[in-house]
């Protein structure tokens, strides 16, 4: 890194005291420069199409905001400012979630939880050129990869799809047997062989499958 390099960021937070921690940590860099402050992606957008010419290096969000949430914001990012790399500072660590970030072209990602000094080094290997994924997103990201796979090699039916959704939604037996317009004991069934098929133990198993795999 060149040390005439001045680097301008944009923090989008709805958390003021995690934003206030973040101004306090970068204030000490004294070649990073805080822009702006947003607490929802829609402000850093109309910032940007309005300063089109100033040079922003970094965004720094978290995922969960109003109006337009950091998933949105990056992929809007992406496709409209491509000078602007993109770090996601979030709780979520949803393989999913991740994997779609990566597919569109997120810079970095890391815990909410992670230390100063790792904040520190993710941002820095962005403005320095690289990517940043913590450890933990990593293997996050990895076991969704494995997931994804064994979910391709599990084929369930339309109507073992339908029974899932109701049951990770807290539809009783009967309650999804009158749903559905089958008997209290096909339902039974049902559940008893998705917990084969799925191998889980019970039906909070079954629930955590139908929300990772967007069955919920």
């Amino acid at each position: 890194m060149k040390e005439s390099n001045h680097y301008q960021v944009i923090i989008a937070d709805d958390h003021a005291m995690f934003v206030d921690g973040l101004r306090s940590i970068l204030t000490n860099e004294p070649d990073i420069t805080i822009k702006l402050t947003a607490s929802n992606g829609e402000e850093v957008l109309k910032y940007l199409q309005i300063n089109k010419d100033e040079k922003i290096d970094l965004l720094i969000t978290d995922l969960n905001m109003p109006k337009m949430d950091g998933m949105a914001l990056n992929k809007a990012i992406k496709s409209q400012f491509y000078g602007v790399k993109t770090l996601v500072v979030s709780m979520m660590e949803k393989p999913n979630t991740i994997k779609t970030l990566t597919e569109d072209n997120v810079n970095g990602y890391l815990s909410k939880n992670s230390e100063k000094k790792e904040l520190l080094k993710a941002i820095r290997t962005i403005l320095e050129g690289e990517n940043y994924f913590s450890p933990a997103i990593q293997q996050a990201l990895i076991k969704g990869m494995t997931d994804a796979k064994k979910m391709q090699e599990i084929k369930l039916t339309k109507r073992e799809k339908e029974v899932l959704s109701l049951i990770a939604k807290e539809y009783t037996t009967q309650e999804i047997a009158d749903e559905l317009f089958l008997s209290k004991h096909t339902i039974e069934s049902y559940r008893k062989n998705l917990i084969a098929k799925l191998q889980v133990r019970n039906l909070a198993g079954l629930t955590r499958y139908a929300i990772e795999n967007n069955l919920a």
